[in-house]
């Protein structure tokens, strides 16, 4: 077990606040140490917001600690008002537990259950929420809080002014019961959550303290912020997801790819395993020459091969290079479908005519024949990439990919999908 764990984690800047420092830094050096985090179920998949913790999980498995993936399945019922401006929706019981078993195998992909010598730990606090008596709760674990203490919380004071209910004010009690249960359960002394959890951490640690007079900690990583100001985890307005059917390889891949020069190395730091070291020398070689863009593309490569794996990196890499050289005939149908998912789409029907001037004006493209002889005349119109200039051009099977597509481009980048079925 490494005695420099710890400073690591610091170095990395994945520490934001911790309880008694000295104390846990001996904890983990002494002995291995059971932590968990807790993932609510609010979709049938984990997104790259969730990707901090989990593989903070999976560096502590590696420095010989036991770490315990709990899915909110319970909680997930009610929603923690943590930072959130309004009450979350409330989802049933079955459409709850439906996504707690996805995000399970999800978790699965990154922390090892099957270790021999740490194996993690999967839970699911509906097994005791659900079966919690109110009366013995309230009477058992809610004597232990005043109503000063948790209206002290932050995530409770930022909603009062607009307004929180009984349900999501008493979450904080919830996940501390968590933290009991996983304690007398399992040994658990530690949790770690994202800096926002601050309160609902220190709750379960005052809970274990006065029901079992025992020390546990508490550690939050940094919520993470852009340089440009942008929210993370979203491009184009919309969740980054962990689940290739949500956000394919390829889109996955060019978040990553594009990001901010200001940020690139710090995220090297957060969410890769390549050693400080490395990334030292790649900061360097980035400070040098940073139009190599060397910092996005090792982040890009390491983070697209850690979630989706090695083959599916690779494909988006095709697919970028194709799309930056207009080699798009190199891309198989699977690729194209990919790397188009939100490009304008037309269905070719059987009865239009495939010359491309009334094809054009058929699925939208452009608005008039006039406008699109002009546009093939002026080589603004390219089929697969090759620019087109005759006005008699008939598209036909040679131009379809695999039979199924017909890449066109107006401009230099506005694309344009022709499905044929």
């Amino acid at each position: 077990m490494s005695t420099d764990f710890l400073s690591e984690l610091k170095e990395r800047g994945l520490i934001y606040q911790m309880t008694d420092e000295a104390a846990l830094e001996k904890q983990l050096k002494e002995e291995s140490v059971k932590l968990y985090i807790g993932f609510d179920p609010t979709a049938d998949s984990l997104h790259i917001g969730h990707l901090l913790p989990i593989l903070t999980l999976r560096r502590f498995q590696q420095n010989g600690h036991v770490p315990i993936a709990l899915v909110g399945g319970g909680t997930g019922m009610i929603g923690d008002p943590s930072f959130k401006d309004a009450e979350r929706s409330l989802n049933t019981l079955e459409t709850v537990q439906n996504w707690s078993d996805s995000i399970k195998n999800q978790l699965s992909r990154f922390i090892d259950f099957d270790d021999e010598k740490n194996p993690a730990i999967l839970a699911n606090n509906y097994d005791w929420l659900g079966k919690l008596s109110l009366i013995a709760f309230l009477r058992d674990i809610g004597k232990n809080f005043t109503i000063n203490y948790m209206m002290s919380k932050e995530s409770v004071k930022r909603r009062i002014e607009t307004g929180i209910s009984y349900t999501e004010f008493a979450y904080q009690l919830l996940q501390a019961y968590d933290f009991l249960q996983l304690y007398e359960t399992q040994g658990c002394l530690l949790q770690l959550g994202g800096s926002d959890q601050w309160g609902n951490i220190t709750s379960g640690i005052e809970l274990i303290r006065r029901e079992k007079d025992v020390q546990a900690f508490g550690m939050t990583m940094p919520l993470i912020t852009k340089a440009d100001g942008t929210k993370f985890g979203k491009t184009e307005g919309n969740a980054v997801w962990l689940d290739a059917e949500k956000t394919s390889p390829y889109e996955f891949y060019q978040f990553w790819i594009n990001t901010d020069d200001r940020d690139a190395v710090k995220f090297l730091k957060y969410f890769t395993f390549l050693t400080l070291d490395e990334i030292s020398q790649i900061e360097k070689d980035f400070v040098k020459a940073p139009e190599s863009r060397i910092a996005q593309k090792m982040l890009s490569k390491e983070v697209t091969i850690l979630v989706h794996g090695n083959e599916a990196y690779e494909q988006a890499v095709k697919i970028s290079d194709a799309l930056f050289n207009g080699n798009l005939k190199e891309l198989n149908a699977a690729e194209v479908k990919a790397g188009f998912k939100d490009v304008p789409s037309y269905e070719v029907q059987p009865a239009d005519d495939l010359k491309l001037v009334e094809i054009l004006v058929a699925s939208d493209i452009e608005n008039s024949k006039r406008q699109a002889r002009e546009d093939i005349q002026n080589g603004a119109i390219y089929v697969n990439g090759d620019r087109i200039q005759d006005l008699n051009y008939s598209l036909s099977e040679i131009d379809k990919i695999e039979n199924q597509f017909i890449v066109v481009r107006r401009g230099k980048k506005k694309y344009f999908l022709l499905h044929f079925s």
